[in-house]
Formats: structure tokens, sequence, C-alpha cells
């Protein structure tokens, strides 16, 4: 009886969910709907002195947390925990970031916060190390190690390269999904943002490395968070994804929040002129653009600029 239960729920997340995060619905571009009013932006970015204060205000800036979560739901929030770095490398998410996420889910109703990644290294040293694992426990949230995270292979209907994939239970589950990477510099990709930050979400995901950047536009296609919420209060410039060298850090003091993670990442390359003129220049970010993981034209976009 038991294993026809989880059999049948698994046909549900599938089903139901279409593999949209959260019970996000979607347009026939994939691009998933909220209710917001016409003046709501498609971004805020914040810049300030405190990751929280600025995180805070971008999200109330896009209708507040109350938009995305309602009384008694469960919320996932799947920062960049992948490496054994302190906050100051910028080589994770900034773990107030993820507090203030917390806090404002709890605040609109959440019943329940779990957070996880699937990291790189060791994942009890990157989530000790990275700060994140102490403040979200401090906070009531339940955090997930690796070895405590179950999958289930989910088909990828429209995936040009990637067909499947195992993908976290927890992250299918959940009423709200929250993506929250830290922008960086990636060897193998060029940027690390949110679109690329989901390849943590997925339990085979050294699979992807097959054709990678379109892996990751693939799985962003079918896999829609709720809310994607960019850290770049300190952004890692070269030598990423794991950096070490405060010299490889700077400190644009900003943090990106949208519904449409394509547009995110897309604003997110303008803080690496170094590496991008422009969002197409991210071969991963042009191919999410092409095949309608959302809109990448900046000029198209409502962007609401403010300080904290």
């Amino acid at each position: 009886m038991m294993e026809e239960k989880l059999e049948r729920t698994r046909r549900e997340f599938i089903r139901d969910m279409g593999l949209l995060a959260g019970g996000a619905t979607a347009t026939a571009a994939g691009v998933p709907l909220f209710a917001a009013d016409a003046t709501t932006p498609d971004l805020a970015v914040v810049s300030g002195e405190s990751p929280k204060d600025i995180v805070k205000k971008a999200v109330a800036a896009l209708g507040g947390m109350k938009r995305f979560v309602s009384k008694g739901d469960v919320v996932v929030i799947k920062p960049n925990i992948a490496w054994i770095r302190k906050p100051e490398t910028a080589a994770n998410t900034n773990p107030d970031v993820v507090t203030g996420l917390i806090e404002m889910a709890f605040d609109a109703g959440a019943k329940e916060v779990k957070v996880f990644d699937r990291t790189d290294r060791p994942p009890k040293p990157c989530y000790e190390t990275s700060g994140i694992a102490e403040a979200a426990r401090k906070l009531g949230a339940r955090v997930f190690l690796q070895d405590e995270l179950e999958t289930t292979r989910v088909p990828l209907k429209n995936g040009v390269f990637l067909k499947d994939s195992a993908i976290t239970k927890i992250a299918l589950e959940c009423d709200c999904f929250i993506n929250v990477p830290v922008a960086k510099h990636h060897g193998s990709t060029i940027l690390s943002m949110a679109l690329k930050n989901l390849m943590g979400v997925n339990e085979d995901r050294k699979r992807w490395h097959g054709k990678l950047d379109q892996a990751i536009a693939d799985f962003a296609f079918h896999f829609k968070p709720k809310l994607t919420v960019v850290d770049a209060y300190r952004i890692l410039v070269r030598h990423g994804p794991s950096g070490g060298n405060l010299a490889d850090v700077e400190t644009p003091k900003k943090c990106i929040v949208g519904v449409d993670q394509a547009a995110v990442d897309a604003y997110g390359t303008t803080l690496f002129p170094m590496w991008a003129k422009k969002p197409g220049d991210i071969s991963h970010v042009a191919i999410a653009g092409k095949i309608g993981v959302g809109e990448i034209d900046l000029s198209k976009l409502r962007i609401s600029e403010l300080r904290a």
C-alpha cells in the first residue's frame, strides 16, 4: 500500500506541476504568471549596505512575500552552498540574504521553510563554513544535508539535450520554491547565477556536462521557481566557481529579484563587463531566451532600481 501511495505521489508531481516548482502556472512561452498589478516591475534591483535589508526591499517592490507565500505553505529555499568557503569569498550565497528570505516566508505565514543544496564538496563543512546552516536553523528552518535528500526521475518533455533528470523531491513537493544563487564567474559557463544554480536541484548533474549550456536551459524551461533572488552583494569576478582569493571579489552591494529567472540572469550579466557586454554573450542565458524560458532583452522589461 505504501509503495502504491509513493508511486501515485510521484505521478501527481509530474501531472499537476508539469515540472513547474511551487505550483506555478505557465504561458505557452513557459513564463510563470502570478497576481500582480500593472505597476509591479518585472525586476527589482536594490542596492544598500545590508544584504538582509536589500533583499527585503527588493521582494517588497515585487508586491511582498505574500504574493508568493500563503498561510500554511511549505517553502523551499535553494542557495548556493557548494563550497567550503566563508561568506566574504562570494563562492556561496550570502547567509544574510537567506535569513532575510526565511524571515519573510515565516512572516507571510509559511508552515515550514526548508533549505538545501547539492554540494561539490563534503556537505557538512560547506554548510557550516558558509554560515547558512547555523543562520537558517536559528530562525527555525529545516536544513537538509545531501544524504538526507531523496530524488525522483522526471521526464523533460521538451528537452533538446536533457530528456529527464533526477530531481530532489522536496523541490517538487513544496508550495513555493525560491532559487537564491550568488552571482559569480564560472570556469565552465562564464557566469553562474539563477539558471546555473538549478543544477544543485539534481542528483545526476554530471550528465549535464555533455552539453552544459543547453542542459541548463532545458531544465530551466521545465522547472520554474516562484521567486528568483540573485545575491550580488559580493560577486566573484575571477577563478569561479570556488574562488578563495579576496582579490577576486567585488562588492556591487545589490540584490536582483524577479519571477522570470531568465530576466534575472540577463540583468545579472551587466555586473560582469569583463565577461559579457550583453546577456546573449552568456551561452546558457542566450539559449534560455531563445527557447522561451523568459525575456532576456532588458529593454523590454520594467526594472525598478532602488536603494535600501
